[in-house]
């Protein structure tokens, strides 16, 4: 894999091609979209090898894996016309569209994958589920921190309502800071505790041996107080709000891929 294309160059654009580059191992060429035209000029400023091509079918043209990373609602104007060999690889990262929706689009017989990418693949921290499983795209994710292939489109749409949850828990830890402030702690000093408190458990997490279950009974105290503000605020109702919230995002998942 020499020659990457990236269609779109957002904020998981720029990701793709930050954990490509930064870090140790082989460095393909990269041909970005002009599509978000300052951070692809910004990119090819910074790497030698990465460069902004002059419209999307020359990014197709240059390119043996292509990244579709635009937004579901601008698919059409982005990518119909496109011309896609079959030789080609095509990663779909957008969100909701399905990869018989993408095919019908680009009329081609290229192999086409979709794929969840987070933003922490720049630091090559973050796995990406991806359906089905292409040694080319596996191989990529795998660079970039790790690749997980699932079974089926549908297995794809419960990890893509997972990624749901992932401000609410930036949300989480704002409200924890506003409350400590409310009780007179400066607003500084919050944040620099939660954040500190919360990057200790990411780095627990890393612990693989332990389920997420004994984890958290690892870090609790019988009548202490994580046993108490976990028993009287993420009660059972609080629980199945959050399946019920789950349910309904991968409803509408479901409803979109088939819709469109």
């Amino acid at each position: 894999m020499k020659r990457i294309g990236v269609i779109g160059v957002g904020e998981i654009g720029r990701a793709v091609v930050t954990g490509l580059y930064d870090g140790d191992g082989e460095r393909p060429e990269v041909f970005l979209s002009p599509r978000g035209a300052r951070a692809a000029a910004e990119l090819s400023a910074r790497h030698e090898h990465v460069q902004v091509c002059a419209d999307n079918q020359e990014v197709v043209d240059r390119s043996e894996v292509v990244v579709v990373a635009v937004r579901a609602a601008d698919r059409h104007a982005a990518l119909a016309g496109l011309r896609v060999d079959a030789a080609k690889v095509v990663v779909n990262v957008m969100s909701g569209v399905a990869n018989d929706d993408l095919r019908r689009l680009l009329a081609t017989d290229a192999a086409l994958v979709r794929a969840i990418p987070l933003p922490a693949i720049r630091e090559r921290r973050s796995v990406t589920v991806t359906y089905p499983s292409h040694p080319v795209t596996d191989a990529l994710f795998e660079h970039l921190g790790g690749a997980q292939p699932v079974a089926d489109e549908d297995a794809f749409d419960v990890f893509s309502a997972l990624t749901g949850t992932l401000t609410t828990h930036y949300a989480y830890l704002a409200e924890l800071t506003t409350w400590a402030a409310d009780q007179g702690i400066p607003a500084g000093d919050a944040d620099r505790y939660i954040r500190g408190l919360f990057q200790g458990v990411g780095r627990a997490l890393g612990d693989e041996t332990r389920s997420l279950h004994q984890l958290a009974a690892d870090h609790e105290t019988p009548k202490g107080n994580n046993e108490r503000i976990r028993t009287t605020w993420f009660d059972p109702a609080n629980s199945r709000a959050l399946h019920q919230a789950l349910d309904g995002l991968l409803a509408d998942l479901r409803r979109r891929t088939t819709r469109d």
